[in-house]
Parts: structure tokens; C-alpha cells; sequence
């Protein structure tokens, strides 16, 4: 059987990158971190999910990022609210919630436990389609990291390329609802929204563009909101 490592935020596009893992006959090696996200709720998010698919380990890393990035979701920055998902997605500015390099050192490790795992694919749920401006979420990024990887591995350097899996990255968000259907994610086991409240807030840039996405896609969150 295949191994793969798939990179478990606990929000739902990792969720429907790992059931894709899964749906493609992967053995699932699953890496959440705990990066002093104001949203940390989403780690706990990644253990239920991580029960549903049955992965084969479940690993959480504990990164300080808050202490060393600027962010709006690592520091005391006001978090981007009751923007219109016209604006969200036609914005040309990065968005406040832009950690530095986050993918870069996320993938970076994930690379690492899966050269450790004897994997052959990283998959991680990023897209490039309603994906709130963030930089390191655009196909040509990945398509550089891959070239990175086939240099600085083991693996690669004998021949066993470890492939950099972005199975979301041209779907916007309704067509990530409705391949999570398909495949049978509980989407009530994710969690999105920016900020720390018991019920997902419904004003910030990821509730807007989840909410759109399912609205799109003709199916009800289930997931309760503030509003």
C-alpha cells in the first residue's frame, strides 16, 4: 500500500485533500500544527477528523509562529470582517491574515516525517480559486517547491521522488463541498473561521467564502454560526 502524508488543518479543505488521499489508495500519515492560531479550535477539529479517516498516525507540532510572524491570526491584529465575497475574491492586496512562509515551513517538516514514513506523496488542500490572496497558495509556488524537494531529498536523489499533491488547487468552493459529498466528509468535524468563539463567527474572509461555497454548491453547512 501507498503512504502519504496529508497536511490536517481541521478546516474542510484538508479535509477533502485527505479524503482524496484516501480515495486514491493511500495509507495516511496526518501533520496538524498548533501555531498559535487564534483559531486553535481547528486542531481539535483535526483529531476528529483524523478518527474519521483511520490514518495510520496522527502527528500535532507545536510551532511558536505567533512569537516570531506578523499576523492577524497569530498576534493582536483585528481579524478582516463583514467583507463582501466580491471583495474577498478580487482583492489584490495580501489580507492581514497572511502568515509569513507558512506553507513553506509546513511543508517543509511535512517533507521531513514523510522521507521519515517512507511516503510518496504530501498532500495538502490548498487552491488557487477563491484562495484569499495568499501567495503561497498558487500553482506556480508548488510547482517550485516540488523542484526544491527533488533536490534536497534522499528520496528523490535515489530515484523515489516524494510528489507534492495539491489535488484542490484548481476547484473553488463549491466544488471542494461537492467533492467532500461525494467522498463522505463530515463537514460538521471542520472548522474554519478565524476566530476563537464557540460558534464560527460568519463575518470573517473564511466564513464568507465557506458559507458562499456551500450556499454554490446547494448543500447546508453544518456548522452552527453566530449568525
Amino acid at each position: 500500500m501507498k503512504n502519504a502524508v496529508c497536511l490536517l488543518s481541521g478546516g474542510m479543505d484538508s479535509a477533502v485533500a485527505c479524503a482524496v488521499a484516501e480515495n486514491e489508495g493511500y495509507r495516511i500519515y496526518a501533520l496538524t500544527f498548533d501555531y498559535g492560531q487564534k483559531h486553535a479550535r481547528e486542531v481539535a477539529a483535526a483529531i476528529k477528523l483524523a478518527r474519521d479517516f483511520g490514518v495510520e498516525e496522527h502527528k500535532t507540532v507545536d510551532l511558536d509562529l505567533g512569537g516570531i510572524f506578523a499576523s492577524a491570526l497569530t498576534g493582536k491584529g483585528e481579524i478582516p470582517e463583514e467583507r463582501t465575497l466580491e471583495d474577498i475574491k478580487e482583492q489584490i492586496e495580501i489580507p492581514r491574515t497572511y502568515v509569513p512562509a507558512r506553507n513553506t515551513v509546513f511543508l517543509s517538516l511535512a517533507l521531513a516525517y514523510a522521507e521519515t514514513r517512507d511516503c510518496e506523496a504530501i498532500y495538502i488542500g490548498a487552491h488557487a480559486v477563491d484562495y484569499s490572496g495568499y501567495p503561497d497558495c498558487r500553482p506556480e509556488y508548488f510547482k517550485r517547491y516540488q523542484e526544491m524537494a527533488d533536490l534536497a531529498t534522499k528520496k528523490a536523489i535515489e530515484g523515489k521522488r516524494i510528489e507534492i499533491k495539491t489535488p484542490l488547487i484548481n476547484d473553488d468552493k463549491a466544488e471542494i463541498v461537492r467533492k467532500g459529498v461525494a467522498l463522505g466528509v463530515d463537514f460538521s468535524h471542520t472548522w474554519s473561521c478565524y476566530s476563537g468563539t464557540k460558534k464560527a463567527c460568519g463575518k470573517c474572509d473564511a466564513c464568507k467564502l465557506r458559507l458562499g461555497g456551500f450556499k454554490e454548491a446547494g448543500y447546508k453547512d453544518p456548522v452552527e454560526y453566530e449568525r
